[in-house]
């Protein structure tokens, strides 16, 4: 072997041992990625340790369609929640109807973002000056108390909730 081929194929082997290096660390990167991600999702779907309306624990708002503005069923909040999205209904197609001329389409699946859509019966953590607003307009749809966060008190009164109880 001459020693123009030598080094060829020493700079080969060096190449692959490389790549295949670089490539173990990427799948590492990946898999400590995936396992970050699987962490955050398990957290996001805990279940919060926030009161509801009525000064208990909040319960579960649905699983079907997943709701909340973290996606994990309870209409939990925090400082992200710039919407305020605490308040557990039952919406019906007069309040789908009120929301879609009001520039909140809520009926429409947007699968690219998760949202299924809505439909009449079906569970949403809604945002409360939005269910304020369609009180005031005689259309707020049925309230889930126990899982109605107590965030909502801020802007909706207990009796204004009440008036709307869910009653199954």
């Amino acid at each position: 072997m001459n020693s123009s081929k030598i080094i060829s194929f020493v700079s080969l082997t060096i190449t692959l041992i490389v790549n295949t290096s670089l490539a173990q660390n990427k799948t590492k990167k990946e898999e400590n990625c995936l396992i970050k991600n699987s962490k955050d999702l398990k957290k996001s779907t805990m279940k919060p340790n926030q009161l509801n309306v009525l000064g208990t624990e909040l319960q579960l708002a649905s699983l079907d369609p997943l709701t909340g503005f973290y996606r994990n069923g309870y209409c939990s909040t925090d400082a992200n929640d710039r919407g305020v999205h605490v308040i557990a209904a039952v919406v019906t197609d007069e309040f789908l109807k009120y929301s879609l001329s009001k520039g909140n389409d809520l009926i429409s699946a947007y699968p690219s973002s998760g949202f299924p859509g809505l439909k009449p019966g079906d569970v949403w953590c809604l945002c409360a000056l939005r269910w304020k607003e369609a009180l005031n307009a005689g259309v707020a749809p049925p309230v889930l108390l126990e899982a109605t966060n107590s965030k909502a008190l801020e802007y909706v009164t207990l009796e204004e909730l009440n008036s709307k109880k869910f009653e199954n």
